[in-house]
């Protein structure tokens, strides 16, 4: 079994490190506030962004799982390079297998409806890509072997923002628009898959099946909750440069054998909508 250090314990961290945990690896979350850190993992508390303390030796796996808590650029400076160079820093002696560090799908800045890939260009457009982009090199550039996740849009329990704009009748959308998202716990499974697997590219999209013009996601939604009709917006010109427009892939990620356990939003929300 192995030992697996996740750095940055939230809720996508902590379900992870569970999953870990029951099939008999010991599993170590950092922390600043360990109370917060669930059950059989071992919590350290430490601020990754200031001095680390002396960490778990022979670890075997790294998960670097850490959000900027607020839009601007030092935010995102530190969560996405600084606390990864100092995690980085306090490993390098170790023999890691692996190193997964946690990206998001906004690098991509393709905006016309575009087919993605992992192969298509991403670009540094503004500070909070720049800054993922920084961390992604530093992962893949570490003294051990590194894999990027870049996630799309991210739902499931506690994160229920498209539903509760519906409900309250502010929901409007593009048209000719496309998104794409993942279920939590397809993030937790993908992860829990890519670390079982012998041999990793540098980078994988982690999204659902089917990439979806956002207009159809609201007005399903509305209709499964008994709302009036979406408002439609049609899309400026600087709205379309601004606002991600792209259909990702999941082909690579499918090729290694994982099975998404909702493949589409309607899987996803159907349950979060019972469940509410």
């Amino acid at each position: 079994m192995a030992r697996v250090l996740i750095a940055g314990c939230g809720d996508i961290g902590c379900r992870l490190g569970v999953n870990l945990a029951k099939k008999g690896h010991e599993v170590f979350g950092i922390r600043r506030d360990t109370s917060k850190i669930t059950s059989p993992i071992q919590p350290i508390e430490a601020d990754l962004f200031g001095q680390l303390p002396e960490l778990p030796d022979q670890l075997d796996y790294v998960f670097y799982i850490v959000s900027a808590k607020s839009y601007n650029d030092v935010a995102y400076y530190k969560a996405y390079v600084m606390g990864l160079k100092h995690l980085i820093d306090a490993l390098k002696d170790q023999p890691i297998k692996h190193l997964f560090f946690i990206s998001s799908s906004s690098v991509f800045s393709q905006s016309e409806g575009e087919r993605v890939t992992e192969e298509s260009p991403a670009e540094g457009k503004n500070f909070s890509s720049r800054r993922l982009l920084e961390g992604e090199e530093l992962a893949l550039t570490a003294p051990f072997p590194g894999t990027v996740i870049r996630f799309g849009g991210i739902y499931g329990p506690g994160r229920t923002y498209l539903i509760d704009l519906v409900l309250q009748g502010k929901a409007h959308c593009m048209e000719d628009v496309y998104s794409n998202r993942i279920h939590s716990e397809d993030c937790v499974g993908l992860l829990e898959h890519l670390m079982e697997q012998p041999d990793l590219d540098p980078v994988y999209i982690g999204v659902d099946d089917e990439p979806t013009l956002t207009c159809e996601v609201y007005e399903w939604l509305a209709e499964q909750l008994s709302v009036s009709n979406i408002e439609h917006l049609e899309p400026t010109e600087n709205s379309r440069a601004l606002r991600s427009n792209k259909r990702l892939s999941n082909a690579k990620i499918k090729a290694t054998g994982y099975t998404f356990k909702y493949p589409s939003y309607r899987e996803g929300y159907l349950e979060l909508l019972e469940s509410m």
